[in-house]
């Protein structure tokens, strides 16, 4: 070990996942203790390594016992005003309340240098993260409870920022647009339940963005233009109309627990290859439309969707004409008469996985033979089954199931009840 190199003993230390071990292990020797001030790149700071906080005023980190939080804070500064090209910091100490004066120094010391920051700390009063970073050579940027507004006038340009995650931040639609102007790279967002009160209209406008995903947002009017994105995630979100303007480049479109009352997008959807719509509020018919220009779709999962018209059903011949290269198909109705089955005319060439989930009744079966039928490459089935309070039902499916599978012994049967 005496033989490495202080910056192979800096890339060592650099991999090690807690601070305080890097603080130990860099105490071994002199060459070490150089390693870590001078070629040390990463170092994290996490609640999982201090599970308690001792109230003894003797108590010596790390050998003996835990820091109370005001020795905590003191060992965090002090830990990385000793490093001199630190890249990579990321505290999670969501348990502590910091203030101003605690951080600042952690971003003016590492500023010059740091590449990807993760904060996810409580600060009172608030610190304004953006003007004290230097954007020059960020390039990931995550930032949870912290409070962004009134920022906008001091932002600076961040050149090299590809990735931005905000989660339960305070920021305003128009600062977050002012921030996403002044990172002509970005590639990826995400927005985890933003505090940025009652919205009318909220708008994102990239033209490098290629992944997004929105958690937890509500919104009247929501316009995503995204000329580069491939994928656009949804997740515990509502909107009264939600729109995306893309130029073909969308990939996947995932909608998880999603309420949007019109949805909209204006995109030739050519590239689009996985559809996955999950306990979702959405008009079958205009997400047909949609879709109906992506040939090259290869999945598509339509789980517990629910519908806003009650004559709505889902629809296997359209399914069926619209996608003919799909590879693996996921449909989950409670209600029977949801679930049509195909015309003799139409197959399902190149299925070979499907997952069809609903409530367990009497001609359950007969559904899935005539599935089965028009899937002639099929190669794997999954049943999700609902059972109610009728074992008979249940005993009779499992028998006719049994019978069914011996005519597709080429099928692999998996069976998931709830």
């Amino acid at each position: 070990m005496e033989d490495l190199p202080v910056e192979v003993i800096g890339n060592i230390l650099s991999h090690l996942r807690a601070a305080r071990d890097v603080v130990v292990a860099s105490a071994t020797c002199k060459k070490w203790r150089e390693a870590f001030q001078f070629h040390l790149q990463s170092l994290t700071f996490h609640d999982d390594d201090w599970p308690v906080y001792g109230d003894d005023p003797t108590s010596n980190w790390p050998i003996y016992g835990h820091p109370t939080p005001d020795k905590l804070k003191i060992i965090i500064t002090q830990t990385i005003l000793q490093t001199k090209g630190l890249q990579c910091l990321s505290v999670f100490l969501s348990d502590i309340t910091f203030t101003t004066d605690d951080v600042r120094p952690w971003l003016v010391h590492s500023r010059d240098t740091l590449r990807e920051l993760y904060l996810d700390v409580w600060i009172l009063p608030s610190v304004k993260i953006l003007e004290k970073c230097n954007g020059q050579k960020l390039e990931v940027l995550e930032l949870a409870h912290i409070y962004m507004c009134s920022e906008s006038c001091n932002y600076q340009k961040f050149p090299l920022l590809k990735t931005l995650r905000l989660e339960d931040v305070d920021v305003k639609p128009l600062d977050l647009r002012t921030l996403l102007t002044l990172c002509p790279k970005i590639e990826n967002l995400t927005l985890l339940r933003p505090r940025i009160g009652p919205v009318g209209t909220m708008e994102v406008n990239t033209n490098s963005l290629k992944t997004i995903h929105l958690a937890g947002i509500t919104a009247g009017i929501f316009i995503l233009e995204a000329d580069s994105l491939e994928y656009l995630d949804l997740q515990m979100s509502k909107f009264e109309h939600f729109q995306f303007v893309g130029k073909g480049a969308l990939k996947v479109l995932n909608l998880d627990v999603a309420r949007i009352k019109y949805f909209e997008i204006r995109d030739n959807m050519e590239n689009l290859e996985i559809v996955d719509v999950n306990d979702s509020t959405i008009e079958m018919p205009k997400l047909y439309l949609m879709i109906s220009r992506s040939s090259n779709l290869r999945r598509l999962r339509l789980w517990h969707v629910k519908f806003d018209n009650v004559d709505e059903v889902i629809d296997l011949e359209r399914i069926s004409f619209f996608f003919p290269m799909l590879t693996h198909l996921s449909l989950y109705y409670e209600e029977e008469e949801k679930l049509f089955s195909l015309q003799v005319s139409s197959h399902l060439q190149n299925v070979v996985v499907l997952e069809l989930g609903c409530v367990i009744y009497y001609h359950l079966t007969d559904r899935i033979a005539g599935i089965l039928r028009r899937c002639p490459n099929l190669k794997k089935i999954v049943i999700h089954g609902k059972i109610l309070q009728d074992l008979e039902i249940l005993a009779q499916f499992s028998a006719s199931i049994i019978q069914l599978a011996r005519k597709y012994l080429q099928v692999e049967f998996q069976f998931k009840y709830e």
